[in-house]
């Protein structure tokens, strides 16, 4: 029997074949690592990409970002054994799970790690993500969008990139995925102000429609109210 996901959202993940270079994916791995000053990056590559448009910031261009505090709890992705009457106890024992995320983070599932290298995650529901007509997640690295960080944090660190698909056309600032004439087979994200400055021979391939950012404990903590406790005061 075909196993299924159930969660509020769940998303196959769009992965180049460079992500993983080394050993292949556990089933489920979580996005980043807790490390105070640090983060590891565990799908994201970073291949050179061609300059193309602004990043975050840039030109009065801004992603739709989601920032995750400490208390943020992932939603989590499980399998079903089946429909109950006439589950058998083999299949309700094979069935595998994993750990929840650590808090403020995700957590990937990649239920067959000797397949493509492709997987789900689970995205929060919410009205943009909603009206993601045709959605894909790409696993963006914060330098590669020009998205700002903590100084304590050194090493990339990934990024949810929602993308629908469906909204093939151009729109001042905002973040479109595309593809390039000098960058033939290859993704490119990047806005532009007007439409003068997009580059008349790119095919655009959806819009970014969301942005989640892990926390991580260089962050501070979302506010308790109480001074002696609240980073923010």
């Amino acid at each position: 029997m075909t196993p299924f996901r159930i969660n509020l959202v769940t998303l196959s993940l769009a992965v180049g074949s460079h992500a993983f270079t080394s050993s292949l994916p556990p089933s489920r791995r979580t996005i980043n690592s807790c490390s105070t000053s640090t983060t590891s990056s565990s799908v994201a590559a970073t291949p050179m990409q061609t300059e193309v448009g602004n990043s975050h910031g840039q030109g009065s261009c801004f992603l739709p970002l989601l920032q995750n505090d400490d208390e943020y709890i992932a939603p989590r992705i499980v399998q079903i054994a089946g429909a109950y009457p006439g589950v058998t106890t083999e299949t309700y024992l094979s069935i595998t799970s994993e750990p929840a995320a650590e808090f403020g983070q995700w957590a990937y599932d990649f239920s067959d790690p000797d397949g493509p290298q492709l997987g789900t995650v689970a995205v929060p529901g919410m009205s943009s993500v909603y009206e993601t007509e045709d959605p894909v997640v790409l696993i963006g690295e914060h330098t590669h969008l020009g998205v700002q960080l903590p100084d304590e944090i050194k090493d990339p660190v990934d990024l949810i990139v929602l993308v629908d698909r469906a909204r093939n056309y151009f729109a001042e600032r905002k973040f479109l995925v595309m593809e390039l004439e000098e960058n033939p087979g290859m993704i490119s994200i990047g806005a532009f102000s007007s439409f003068e400055e997009f580059p008349s021979t790119a095919k655009i391939m959806g819009h970014v429609t969301l942005v989640q950012i892990p926390w991580l404990p260089s962050m501070q903590k979302k506010k308790s109210g109480f001074m002696e406790e609240d980073q923010l005061f």
